[in-house]
């Protein structure tokens, strides 16, 4: 598979510039002074469908032949990557059918569904829908996209990294979350290209950590299940386009458990007035548990989404401590 280069990034970025505008980047100084560094937010969570991922498929239904158009995608998806394919296939008019998990986020299914998606129950978690839509591209001819083993969708994501760089050029640390990995290969392509002094630093949550398995032990891992509120982080598996990526330019991983992203969800409320889905929380949570390393530093968080539903805030706002 082609790895996808600064170069792609920029070209992407012209892709979708005609439908998608540059999200802020945002200072706090409560957030500045909890963490004593200078921290900043990419509020993702204000893109259309309210995630990052959106950037990659728009990127991706550009580039496809007026055959493939026709005859449509098909992906899986625990509901971001999936309001993403819908979303971007919408513009072009291209026929979508996303295979999403049994007990889907509701939020994310119905935002779909509005877009002209087919939405499909399947499995009992993301991969065993991503194996359903693999055998049915096949078998009935349509454009599979992958979430993750997609260079279109990692130069498209790419282009946070390339928005923030602009904005930000000395920025020092950048956190971001994984599922599969490609907002972190986003960063990893286009700021230690520009920069390489800037730490990209990822997160994964304790109850999902197949991605950072995979990238200690040097080696794609599977695992049996995951158990994780965060279904943007809820992938059972490494994959092995971002993992090339990921196992030669990311500085660090750590993991953050259930707690730290509820209460990271309840403190970007309170203190920003931003609404983070669990896997927008991740970095924040991942920030106060790496206080003392990014002390003093230019450090950005990717908020790379805000679809939570009112089910699981509430559940925050119930249980939920303070940092």
């Amino acid at each position: 598979m082609h790895i996808p280069t600064l170069e792609d990034v920029r070209r992407a970025r012209e892709v979708i510039a005609p439908y998608l505008r540059p999200t802020p980047l945002l200072a706090f100084s409560a957030l500045s002074r909890d963490l004593d560094c200078q921290a900043y937010l990419k509020c993702e969570n204000l893109q259309a469908v309210g995630v990052f991922k959106v950037r990659g498929g728009i990127n991706l239904m550009a580039t496809l032949s007026e055959d493939e158009r026709r005859r449509g995608v098909i992906t899986a998806s625990t509901g971001n990557h999936g309001q993403s394919v819908a979303y971007a296939a919408k513009c072009f008019g291209v026929p979508a059918t996303i295979l999403v998990p049994h007990n889907p986020n509701p939020l994310k299914v119905a935002s779909m569904q509005r877009l002209g998606a087919k939405v499909t129950e399947h499995g009992r978690d993301y991969d065993e829908a991503r194996l359903e839509a693999e055998r049915r591209a096949t078998s009935e001819g349509l454009r599979y996209v992958h979430g993750s083993n997609e260079p279109l969708l990692i130069a498209g994501v790419g282009t946070v990294s390339l928005e923030i760089m602009e904005e930000l050029a000395d920025v020092e640390v950048i956190v971001v979350p994984i599922g599969g990995g490609s907002g972190a290969v986003g960063h990893c392509i286009v700021a230690k290209e520009l920069n390489p002094a800037i730490q990209v630093i990822g997160v994964q949550a304790e109850r999902a950590p197949a991605v950072y398995r995979s990238w200690r032990e040097k080696r794609i891992v599977e695992l049996d299940s995951t158990d994780t509120f965060a279904e943007g982080l809820a992938t059972r598996s490494g994959y092995e386009l971002p993992l090339r990526i990921l196992w030669e330019r990311l500085d660090d991983m750590l993991l953050v458990s259930e707690e730290d992203m509820g209460r990271a969800i309840l403190y970007l409320l309170e203190t920003t007035h931003l609404l983070a889905e669990p896997a927008g929380a991740a970095p924040t949570a991942a920030a106060f548990k790496l206080s003392e390393r990014l002390a003093g530093k230019k450090v950005v968080l990717i908020l790379s989404g805000g679809n939570i539903t009112l089910e699981q805030l509430r559940a925050v706002m119930d249980s939920a401590t303070p940092f």
